[in-house]
């Protein structure tokens, strides 16, 4: 059963109905292509001249012609038209598999330790998926600066973010070159710390964070002092092992150098254990293919348990 609606008013209003009528010289097999009415394309054509405020068609008992305006318009309107086509059909590439790109705003100390191991096997897998990640410790909003999705600790995502574990949970350890203690005594406990040179973290929103502990159960925090400021914990690290005092840093970003020798803990009753590193988006509802094959990759190659809202 043919529509008697107006043509596709999404398209432009009218202008895909002239295009037909210019390419088939007929109203008839205009209305056959689009699959509609006769009086409906005819509807639509008149809105048209309606609305460009001259005559397009010249309209016989026996054929269909252009006016000089409507030649004109034709000529700009046909082009025009079938770029917008090609427009939707690149974009519906992009809801039918995973293509194009996948861009990540992710933590620099997070790179080395969850996504290379992630990515380089996602690149295999999804050669059609442009991967780009940015490294900033900024918390971004994903849609205003175009990411499709992030990665954060768990303690700094929005609660309306759908979130994918990406690690277990994990400590907050302080550490330091075993040379600092040389000659100083190792505090005993949090409050002991007001007497040791600190290397502070400065978050995004430039204010400098507390160390917090676990203190038989109970949270408490600390205002540390000490010489030195960083945005990120590889650079607290770096200055941790060069020896200019003690820093606290998520432990899996410090195993390696403790593992060598070059960071020793200090206060490890009293460290406090974190909800761990999640990949965030916006919602389920709004995932694209490339971004869902990059999740469903995450869950079976680090170890994710799954979502939550």
């Amino acid at each position: 059963m043919k529509q008697s609606f107006t043509v596709r008013q999404g398209a432009l209003d009218g202008v895909e109905a002239f295009l037909g009528v210019a390419r088939h010289r007929s109203f008839r097999r205009a209305a056959d292509e689009l699959g509609v009415t006769t009086s409906a394309v005819s509807q639509a054509v008149r809105a048209l001249e309606a609305r460009v405020g001259v005559a397009l068609f010249i309209r016989t008992t026996r054929s269909v012609g252009l006016t000089e305006a409507g030649e004109r318009f034709h000529t700009r309107a046909r082009p025009a038209f079938d770029e917008l086509v090609s427009a939707s059909e690149a974009a519906r590439q992009l809801a039918d598999k995973p293509s194009g790109l996948l861009r990540l705003t992710v933590p620099r100390s997070v790179v080395p330790i969850v996504l290379e191991p992630i990515v380089a096997s996602f690149c295999s897998a999804y050669p059609e998926v442009q991967v780009e990640v940015v490294a900033s410790e900024t918390l971004v909003d994903l849609a205003a600066e175009g990411f499709d999705a992030g990665v954060r600790m768990g303690q700094f995502i929005a609660l309306d973010m759908v979130t994918v574990r990406l690690t277990p949970p994990f400590r907050l350890v302080v550490v330091c070159n075993p040379s600092y203690l040389a000659s100083r005594a190792a505090p005993g406990a949090p409050a002991q710390l007001i007497d040791h040179a600190c290397l502070r973290w400065r978050r995004s929103g430039g204010a400098i964070a507390p160390w917090t502990f676990d203190d038989n159960g109970r949270a408490i925090e600390v205002v540390v002092n000490g010489p030195y400021i960083a945005n990120d914990f590889p650079t607290l690290i770096s200055a941790a092992i060069a020896g200019i005092g003690l820093a606290q840093v998520p432990e899996p970003v410090a195993a390696r150098s403790i593992a060598e020798g070059k960071l020793q803990c200090v206060l490890e009753p009293f460290a406090p254990l974190t909800p761990g590193v999640f990949l965030y988006h916006p919602g389920r509802h709004q995932v694209m293919p490339k971004l869902r094959a990059f999740i469903e990759h995450v869950k079976v190659n680090a170890g994710g348990r799954g979502s939550k809202a």
